[in-house]
C-alpha cells in the first residue's frame, strides 16, 4: 500500500477567485475531502467531482480531523479544507497533534497549504489598518479560558498594537464583547476607530467604520472580523489608515 498524504489547505476567505493556486491544485489531486459542510461548500463544485466528500457539522473538529487522519491511513490523498489561513484558528494545529499522539509522521506524509486569512482579507477591505504592528485575539472561550482572553486583551491594548479580533461574538457569549470593549477603553480613546468586517468577499459582505464609543454589538457575529484600531489610526475617506510613520521622516 502506497503513503497516504494529508495536506490541510486554506480556502481564503470563501471568493474562487482568492483560492490560492497551491490550494486548487492540492482540491484536484485529491482523492477525499474532508471538512466543516460550511467550509466545503466554499469549494468550486467541479473540484469535487469523482472525490469522496467526507464532512461534519459544527463542534466537530476532533471527528473530522480523525476521518482526514484514517483516510491518509488508507493509503490516500486527502485535503482538509479550512476558510482563511489552516495555521490560523484552524485545522493545522490539531492535525499534527492527532499525528504526533498516534505517532503517524511516519506512517502519512502531511502538509499545510496556506489561504488568505479572514484578518487580511478583512483589512484590505478597511483600507490599510495593519500597516504597524498588531496583535490578533480570538474571543472564544470554547478552548481557552475567559480569564487569560482578558489577560491577552489587556496586554496588546496596553501595548499600542491593533487588533484584530476573531470569533467576537455568539449567541452562547453575547456579553464577551461588551467585556472586551471595556478592556480596550481603558486603553483607548472611545473615537478610536473599529472596522467591522462580516462575512468578507462573499455574498453577504459587510463592511463598516465604527468606533469604540459607537460599535453596536448586534452588528457583530461568529463571521465577523474586528480590527481595532491603535492610537495612530485614523478614518480616512470612509477607510481606516495606521501610518507606519513615514510623514515623520519624510516629506509626503
Amino acid at each position: 500500500m502506497s503513503k497516504g498524504c494529508i495536506k490541510v489547505i486554506g480556502l481564503g476567505p470563501g471568493d474562487e477567485c482568492l483560492l490560492a493556486p497551491q490550494a486548487r491544485h492540492a482540491i484536484e489531486e485529491a482523492e477525499a475531502v474532508v471538512g466543516y459542510t460550511g467550509y466545503v461548500k466554499l469549494v468550486p463544485s467541479e473540484l469535487l467531482e469523482g472525490k469522496e466528500v467526507l464532512s461534519t457539522g459544527m463542534m466537530a473538529e476532533v471527528e473530522r480531523c480523525r476521518k482526514a487522519v484514517d483516510a491518509a491511513l488508507e493509503g490516500r490523498n486527502v485535503v482538509m479544507v479550512c476558510s482563511g489561513d489552516p495555521g490560523i484558528y484552524a485545522m493545522a494545529g490539531l492535525v499534527m497533534e492527532l499525528l504526533e499522539a498516534g505517532e503517524l509522521f511516519d506512517k502519512v506524509d502531511f502538509e499545510v497549504v496556506p489561504g488568505i486569512p479572514a484578518f487580511t482579507a478583512a483589512a484590505a477591505l478597511l483600507g490599510a489598518p495593519l500597516m504597524h504592528d498588531f496583535a490578533s485575539v480570538s474571543l472564544s472561550d470554547l478552548l481557552t479560558p475567559w480569564e487569560k482572553i482578558e489577560k491577552r486583551l489587556e496586554a496588546a491594548a496596553s501595548a499600542d498594537f491593533v487588533i484584530a479580533i476573531y470569533n467576537p461574538r455568539s449567541k452562547k457569549r453575547a456579553g464577551h464583547l461588551g467585556e472586551a470593549v471595556e478592556i480596550l477603553k481603558k486603553y483607548r480613546d472611545g473615537s478610536t476607530p473599529l472596522g467591522i468586517v462580516n462575512r468578507a468577499y462573499r455574498e453577504e459582505q459587510k463592511v463598516q467604520v465604527a468606533t469604540l464609543e459607537t460599535l453596536d454589538v448586534n452588528d457583530v457575529d461568529m463571521q465577523t472580523v474586528l480590527i481595532v484600531g491603535n492610537s495612530s489610526t485614523r478614518e480616512v475617506a470612509g477607510k481606516m489608515l495606521t501610518p507606519r510613520g513615514y510623514a515623520n521622516k519624510y516629506d509626503i
